[in-house]
């Protein structure tokens, strides 16, 4: 068994063999893009435990079946997509040749290629997903890769480098592990395409890393995603949706309701509906299996800090449920926010952990105003049973990502691209779009025997009615 990667010195080497071992394999088979999609397949078959067991052990407190949900059932949910379509995808396509060049035999079409090496840096919160499901993509668009494990996760990190170390030659995929140090080299690298999953702050600086050898990005972000409820919706199922995706993951999915707006006149509903149901989802906190830690101490005071400052400021929090929990723990009821003052850090921060803040509206158009004057998020939501609403709400908005009448379920979406738009990331993975992403699109035009050029004038030295027969031309 190899040694996985463990500084940028080994990393800088392996990439001038990757690029080597490109140029020479020239265009990249079907049936080889399918083998290594396929050995990264059984990969997770065969380690899953031992996976699901050390995302468990990193969280201090994450269920092992939503580990296996969440990384190992969703990555697998992306590479055999990609590996059952690829007979669709790889084909070159025609494109119409323009005339009267079409006439005389010219033919034209695009070609998709690998790009070459594609980088991709994972995160804590979905330490397996955030890595495999863009390799997906890459390995269909017939790269190579490297991936950089969160070193938040490490015991995930480690058990996914051996299993990878065992299977694969580095010449195809490899594994690096290390700090923040390594991952600042990382997104530094002349890699052909650069994936990094993360928060918009650090994702900032991975760009402009990036920027030194003009290498590509794919950014998926985050931000506060908002969630609007209509006057027209089940005001008990939408809490109860709601609050099953707030407890996904204790709240730490980049996808998950940041912000709910509430009418008025309803906010007493809908909190008491949401602690009911978040309520008998996660009925105690304290040494519950089902409920996901708070990551690390360093989130968990984060996130503390911030409700202590919304409740000295004034705002009012709603416990769900309302029980004794233990401090030295990394479990939190989730906490709602009630109109907390829009300076309060809750209110300009991410949260990414058990709390959502809800606000009152008189008027949903004022509701996306307000949402418009911020960032682009990563997702919206729309809770509602009034079409003129939805379309009001859908064309007046930009996100990443859409779902009506339930959270997240838009990310699951594979045969339709996951991303961001501003601050929320650029570009995307899933489907063929993803495919798309990761490979050039080349542009290939192959010539007439015969070429008119002369016989119609058109080349130097130029007639006395050249001008006159170009301007001719000219129309609406």
């Amino acid at each position: 068994m190899r040694a996985h990667l463990q500084s940028i010195e080994q990393l800088t080497s392996l990439l001038a063999e990757q690029r080597q071992a490109t140029d020479q394999q020239g265009m990249v088979s079907e049936d080889v893009r399918r083998q290594r999609i396929q050995a990264v397949i059984d990969l997770l078959v065969d380690e899953h435990e031992d996976l699901s067991a050390a995302m468990d052990a990193d969280f201090g407190g994450r269920h092992p079946g939503y580990g296996l949900m969440n990384d190992v059932l969703g990555s697998l949910s992306s590479l055999k997509y990609a590996r059952d379509h690829l007979h669709e995808w790889t084909p070159s396509q025609p494109r119409q040749v323009f005339p009267p060049y079409d006439q005389l035999g010219a033919q034209a079409w695009v070609q998709y290629q690998p790009k070459g090496t594609v980088g991709i840096m994972g995160t804590w919160n979905a330490p397996l997903f955030t890595l495999l499901s863009p390799l997906a993509g890459a390995f269909s668009a017939g790269n190579r890769a490297v991936l950089k494990p969160s070193e938040i996760t490490p015991r995930t990190a480690e058990v996914l480098a051996k299993a990878i170390d065992a299977r694969f030659d580095p010449l195809e995929l490899a594994v690096i592990t290390g700090g923040v140090d390594v991952g600042q080299g990382f997104a530094g690298q002349p890699f052909n395409h650069l994936v990094f999953t993360g928060s918009t702050v650090v994702g900032r600086d991975i760009m402009r890393r990036a920027s030194e050898h003009l290498v590509p990005v794919t950014l998926e972000l985050g931000g506060k995603s908002p969630v609007l409820i209509s006057r027209t919706a089940d005001i008990a199922e939408a809490a109860r949706r709601l609050a099953v995706a707030k407890g996904t993951n204790g709240g730490q999915i980049c996808i998950s309701p940041d912000t709910v707006y509430v009418p008025v006149e309803l906010r007493d509903a809908f909190i008491q509906a949401f602690s009911r149901a978040f309520s008998q989802l996660y009925p105690q906190v304290s040494d519950n299996p089902d409920l996901v830690c708070v990551v690390n101490d360093h989130h968990m005071q984060r996130i503390d800090a911030c409700l202590n400052e919304a409740v000295e400021l004034g705002a009012q929090v709603v416990r769900c449920p309302d029980v004794e929990f233990s401090l030295t723990q990394r479990k939190r009821p989730m906490s709602l926010v009630i109109n907390p003052p829009r300076t309060s850090r809750i209110m300009r921060e991410e949260i990414f952990g058990p709390a959502l803040v809800v606000l009152t509206y008189s008027d949903i158009r004022h509701v996306v105003e307000e949402i418009n004057q911020g960032e682009r998020p990563l997702a919206l939501y729309y809770f509602g049973n009034d079409d003129a609403e939805q379309t009001l709400v859908l064309s007046h908005t930009l996100s990443g990502g859409v779902t009506i009448n339930d959270a997240l379920m838009h990310a699951a979406m594979e045969d339709a691209p996951f991303g961001g738009v501003g601050a929320s990331g650029m570009g995307h993975y899933h489907g063929r779009e993803g495919f798309v992403e990761f490979s050039h699109v080349r542009t290939v035009f192959k010539a007439p025997e015969f070429d008119p050029r002369a016989e119609w004038g058109m080349l130097a030295p130029y007639h006395e009615g050249f001008t006159a027969a170009m301007k001719a031309q000219i129309s609406r």
